[in-house]
């Protein structure tokens, strides 16, 4: 996982360096408790309601994700995800960010994360 500032790079140059080397490109909105982290990233995946909304539904989502690019052949994802001061912190951002981490691991090239602290 990549962490920049948002006075380095705007979401705009990283979606289009992210599009250049032939990846899609997911922003993920703001959001200031771990909660409405969970709860933004589950609609940005479509996570099934059976899934819930916690680490572990995160957990099993991104894995998901990672296993359709390999199944389907489709481009390759990296996650845009926007983290406001007030998020980084709670100690829940380490959590969030060992979750993603994981995520990455487990996917290899088929997945990556960009933190844009805000």
């Amino acid at each position: 996982m990549k962490i920049y500032s948002a006075e380095t790079w705007t979401i705009e140059e990283l979606t289009a360096q992210i599009g250049d080397a032939g990846r899609r490109a997911l922003v993920v909105p703001a959001a200031d408790t771990k909660q409405a982290v969970l709860d933004t990233f589950g609609e940005l995946l479509d996570v099934p309601e059976d899934y819930g909304t916690d680490l572990d539904a995160l957990h099993d989502s991104l894995h998901d994700v990672a296993d359709a690019v390999t199944d389907d052949g489709e481009a390759p994802v990296t996650f845009i995800w926007q983290v406001p001061a007030a998020l980084r912190a709670d100690r829940s951002f380490g959590v969030i960010c060992e979750t993603l981490q994981d995520a990455e691991g487990y996917a290899g090239k088929s997945l990556d994360v960009i933190a844009v602290c805000l």
